[in-house]
């Protein structure tokens, strides 16, 4: 009997934890967004912009170098990423705002490494100094994106894990 008594409170108990899980819709789209949705887009995104910066700042070596990276590679994997992360499907407006934002920044930094095809094409340097404008803009609204996402998980009691390798989502 005693062991009886053991199971029933222990089912009661793991039934009162899944309850309280689902009483905050929040809670749980955050949940499944920051360690089901995109953990592989983030590492996507690292990857596509690594190769950006292979070619750019002191790894720059000449405009056919750079223009070739962005035309073959760059553009088109950033492009599948970015209609990747519009498909991320999520339930709540609150982070679905959050999510919006990213996928806005996403597509000025797009248009940033469209701009510099052009810029070489054409020799602008004014171009260039856009486009590095608009890269700086994307920078700032993906930071905005991770403090809005780490507001959000913090009002809803979601702590999430920092990767020492990469900046959080």
């Amino acid at each position: 009997m005693n062991l009886m008594k053991k199971c029933v409170l222990a089912s009661i108990l793991t039934f009162i934890f899944i309850l309280s899980g689902c009483g905050d819709p929040i809670q749980d789209d955050l949940l499944n967004y920051v360690n089901e949705q995109m953990p592989a887009l983030a590492d996507d995104e690292t990857e596509i912009v690594g190769k950006y910066a292979d070619v750019t700042g002191i790894n720059y070596t000449d405009d056919y170098t750079l223009y070739d990276a962005l035309k073959l590679e760059i553009i088109p994997e950033y492009n599948a990423f970015i209609s990747d992360l519009e498909a991320v499907d999520i339930e709540t407006e609150e982070l679905r705002k959050i999510h919006e934002d990213y996928i806005e920044a996403a597509n000025i930094q797009a248009s940033a490494f469209l701009l510099i095809t052009t810029a070489i094409e054409n020799q602008d340097s004014a171009m260039i100094n856009e486009a590095n404008q608009k890269l700086n803009t994307a920078r700032k609204m993906m930071r905005d994106y991770r403090t809005d996402v780490e507001k959000l998980a913090k009002k809803h009691d979601v702590k999430l894990k920092k990767d020492k390798n990469s900046e959080p989502l």
